[in-house]
């Protein structure tokens, strides 16, 4: 009887990892194609993992395993992900991207999550929003969401807020591109501060060529850089601001961070064999598409729609100014 159920147990969780591993690497397909590539492969493997919910009997026996693949891939992926972030490149492109992506991630941050909480969104979601829009997409999302202990339909909400209003604007800064009179190279400094995935910003700077998309990278990884002290800053505001409630309340600080910083450090300062480090990032977004799947099949459907409307209206409204501020810093500064 033991050995039937233990044979059971394991099946349930050989059957979790495969359907995500099968969510991610399809996410990752068919983010290769024209107009997918908008979306991403990580809100792609999110969106397969929701759809499997219909098969109910498969995804009931995935569930058993999506909580430490949804945890513990996802800490994996971000560390992996590490060494997508050249310190090199954005040292060699000068302190001004960084300095401007530090004052667009500040602002908006606030920006975000005060606009958000007048819409009375949550605390949580709020955070996970604006997070989100300011800094990174889906994997500042997730970044951020132990540290403020988020729920799955909280995350989910986030990362496809995210994925729907990066697709939107980076439409509209094509669009808007012949008429901004930037050169090349300032049009993708502005898609890089403004736009909320690397995929967005790759997509809209690559409107302008081969010098748009090189600087739209530059600017989005100087935004990318500060995600590590971001979510380590408000895991512990987050502490404390729940001590002050629950004198035995812990939140967990996302101290995985540092090894987000430390592999960027290996892969920029240390010779490694040739592909090693495109070999790791793409490892960290199968890692890190996993993770999205398994959240995708644990998402409440009526939650995310009863919910959906504030976060998504104020996050719009602050996805306005961002693309007016980053405007306005490339015409003074750039």
């Amino acid at each position: 009887m033991k050995s039937n159920d233990y044979l059971c147990h394991a099946r349930r969780l050989s059957t979790g990892f495969a359907l995500t591993l099968g969510c991610s690497i399809a996410g990752w397909q068919l983010a290769s194609f024209p107009g997918f590539s908008l979306v991403g492969s990580l809100v792609i493997a999110l969106l397969l993992g929701m759809m499997f919910q219909i098969i109910r009997p498969l995804s009931l026996a995935a569930q058993e395993s999506t909580p430490f693949i949804a945890n513990r891939f996802l800490r994996a992926g971000i560390i992996l992900l590490g060494f997508k972030l050249n310190l090199v490149l954005l040292m060699g492109a000068g302190l001004k991207s960084l300095a401007a992506a530090a004052l667009i991630v500040t602002v908006m941050i606030l920006l975000n999550y005060g606009t958000a909480r007048l819409f009375r969104v949550n605390h949580t979601l709020a955070l996970l929003s604006a997070c989100g829009c300011s800094i990174c997409g889906a994997a500042a999302v997730m970044g951020v969401s132990s540290a403020v202990r988020a729920k799955t339909d909280e995350s989910v909400l986030a990362v496809a807020i995210v994925a729907i209003l990066g697709t939107v604007f980076t439409l509209i800064e094509v669009g808007l591109q012949p008429f901004l009179g930037f050169s090349p190279e300032q049009f993708g400094v502005m898609a890089g501060l403004s736009l909320h995935e690397i995929a967005h910003a790759v997509a809209a700077g690559g409107s302008a060529g081969a010098a748009g998309t090189d600087s739209a990278i530059i600017a989005k990884l100087s935004r990318v850089l500060l995600l590590a002290p971001v979510a380590v800053l408000i895991g512990l505001l987050e502490a404390r601001r729940n001590r002050r409630q629950d004198s035995s309340f812990t939140v967990p600080i996302p101290y995985f961070m540092g090894g987000f910083i430390l592999a960027s450090a290996i892969g920029s300062y240390i010779p490694l064999p040739d592909g090693t480090v495109s070999f790791l990032v793409q490892l960290a977004y199968l890692l890190l598409g996993m993770a999205m799947a398994a959240l995708g099949l644990n998402v409440r459907f009526s939650v995310i729609l009863h919910q959906g409307v504030r976060p998504l209206t104020a996050a719009f409204l602050c996805s306005i100014v961002i693309t007016g501020l980053a405007w306005s810093i490339v015409s003074i500064w750039f």
